[in-house]
C-alpha cells in the first residue's frame, strides 16, 4: 500500500506542477500571437502630434497611415511617442529629446521604427547634433535588433530652406546611412512647396490637409517596409 500511495502522490505532484505552469504557457502563447502583428514605433515632433493648425486625433498623419495599411491588408500595432518642440538635441514642451522618446516607444519586437524631423534642432551645433543622432539611432538599434528603420528629414514649406535646416538634413542623412536606415528627404522631394493650403497660418505647421498629404507620402513608404508587395503595386 505504501508503494501505491507513493505513486499516487507523485502523480498528484506532477499534475499540480503542470497546472501551475499552464497559465504562464497560455500567456506566452498570447504574446506570441501579438508578435505576429507588425509593431511600429514612431518618434517625432509637432509634425507628428499635430497642433492648433491641424492634425489632431484621427486627422493626424499616423492614424491615416494605419487606416491605409489596414486597407492593404497590413495589420499594425503602433506606438507613437512625439512631442512638440522636440528634436535630437532640443527639448520639447514636456522636456524630452528624441532619445527619451525612443526609450518610451521602441520595443524589441518592433518590425519598423520611424523617426520624423526635426527642424527644432535649427540652433544646435552640428557636431553635437551628429553625436546625438548617432546615439539615438544606435540606442533604437540596440533595443529593436531586427527592425527596419525609416528616417524622415525635416520638411520645409518653401523651396529655399535656410542653411541651418539643410545642415540638419545632411547630418541626419549621414547618420541614417551609418545606422542602415532608409532616409527620406522631404526638402529634396519638395514636400509642401507651392502648396500653401497644406501649411497653417503660422507658416510652420501642417493643416488637416497637410497631414493627409503627409499620410499619402508616408503610407507607401511604411507599407513597403512592412510588405514588399506594396512596392510592387499591390
Amino acid at each position: 500500500m505504501s508503494r501505491l500511495l507513493t505513486l499516487v502522490l507523485a502523480a498528484a505532484v506532477s499534475f499540480g506542477a503542470f497546472t501551475a505552469h499552464a497559465p504562464v504557457l497560455r500567456h506566452h502563447d498570447v504574446r506570441l500571437t501579438d508578435f505576429a502583428v507588425n509593431r511600429i514605433s514612431v518618434i517625432g515632433d509637432s509634425y507628428t502630434t499635430g497642433d492648433d493648425d491641424g492634425g489632431i486625433g484621427a486627422k493626424g498623419w499616423p492614424p491615416q497611415v494605419w487606416r491605409a495599411l489596414t486597407q492593404h491588408g497590413i495589420a499594425v500595432t503602433p506606438t507613437v511617442a512625439a512631442e512638440g518642440g522636440a528634436g535630437y538635441c532640443t527639448r520639447g514642451n514636456r522636456g524630452s529629446v528624441y532619445e527619451d522618446l525612443t526609450v518610451r516607444a521602441v520595443k524589441p519586437t518592433d518590425a519598423l521604427v520611424v523617426f520624423f524631423g526635426s527642424r527644432n534642432d535649427i540652433d544646435v551645433d552640428p557636431t553635437r547634433l551628429s553625436i546625438a543622432m548617432y546615439g539615438t539611432l544606435k540606442m533604437a538599434r540596440q533595443i529593436a535588433h531586427s527592425a527596419k528603420f525609416l528616417v524622415i528629414g525635416p520638411p520645409w514649406p518653401t523651396a529655399d530652406p535656410p542653411p541651418a535646416i539643410t545642415r540638419i538634413r545632411d547630418v541626419l542623412g549621414y547618420q541614417s546611412e551609418l545606422a542602415g536606415a532608409t532616409f527620406v528627404d522631404p526638402i529634396a522631394a519638395r514636400w509642401f512647396v507651392d502648396q500653401p493650403g497644406l501649411i497653417g497660418a503660422d507658416g510652420v505647421h501642417p493643416t488637416d490637409a497637410g497631414h493627409t498629404y503627409m499620410a499619402e507620402k508616408l503610407a507607401p513608404l511604411i507599407g513597403a517596409a512592412l510588405n514588399p508587395a506594396w512596392r510592387r503595386g499591390r
